[in-house]
């Protein structure tokens, strides 16, 4: 029975996500970087302060939270979260944060559909991350298919979360730049470093939506197949 994080066909299988995601996260971390040297009239607080409080969403916090990164928006407490160097940075990479953070704050305030979606999804995509790999190598360790069938649909519980997560999050980001610009908090001209931040951060979760999606084919393939040879034996 393979351990599919260290088998190599599930390794090659997997690769062109893993490049892209390697690609990707040098693009963030190296756009974030330059973005980080160019000034911005607001901090990243102030300015997604401006953003929500323009769009009538008042109810929503902002508090700082450590770490790098760590930024995120939490609809169950509407508290947009943002880590030290987002917070109180005055920086073009600390606003485009922000302001992609609020933008996920504007669709639960807004009611953008596939944000409830996601809302709804974590839980089960959480369970099926976690357990599905499980479930799923015990079921072939016993030579229980079934079993191994329901490994695999808990795990695509994971993959349908990343399809949905993916547009919701190119959506923040669109929302981020529209209001940035319509707000006149970042000048047209220093937008470029900004959509370089929050496009080369789309890439990430392609990335990881690709990977969960070759992942679930892997897991698939590996089952017809084990099926197929057990019919010819």
């Amino acid at each position: 029975m393979p351990f599919f994080y260290f088998d190599p066909a599930y390794m090659l299988a997997i690769a062109p996500a893993l490049v892209l995601a390697m690609w990707a996260q040098w693009r963030v971390k190296s756009s974030f970087e330059s973005a980080s040297h160019e000034p911005a009239p607001l901090s990243g607080a102030a300015a997604a302060r401006h953003i929500l409080d323009s769009a009538g969403a008042t109810e929503v916090a902002i508090e700082q939270v450590p770490g790098q990164l760590t930024d995120h928006y939490d609809p169950r407490t509407k508290v947009l979260r943002l880590s030290e160097n987002v917070y109180g940075s005055r920086s073009l990479a600390a606003v485009g944060i922000a302001a992609h953070e609020a933008g996920h704050a504007l669709q639960d305030h807004q009611g953008y559909p596939l944000m409830s979606l996601r809302n709804a999804a974590v839980g089960i995509a959480n369970v099926g991350s976690g357990a599905g790999l499980m479930v799923f190598m015990v079921g072939l360790g016993l030579a229980i298919k079934p079993l191994a069938w329901v490994g695999i649909a808990l795990f695509a519980a994971t993959v349908f979360f990343q399809l949905v997560n993916l547009p919701v999050e190119i959506n923040a980001s669109n929302r981020a730049k529209e209001q940035l610009q319509q707000l006149g908090i970042v000048p047209a001209a220093d937008m470029p470093h900004v959509n370089q931040v929050l496009n080369s951060a789309a890439w990430t979760y392609v990335a990881a939506t690709l990977q969960s999606a070759l992942t679930l084919l892997y897991y698939a393939s590996y089952l017809t197949g084990g099926s197929r040879s057990d019919s010819e034996g």
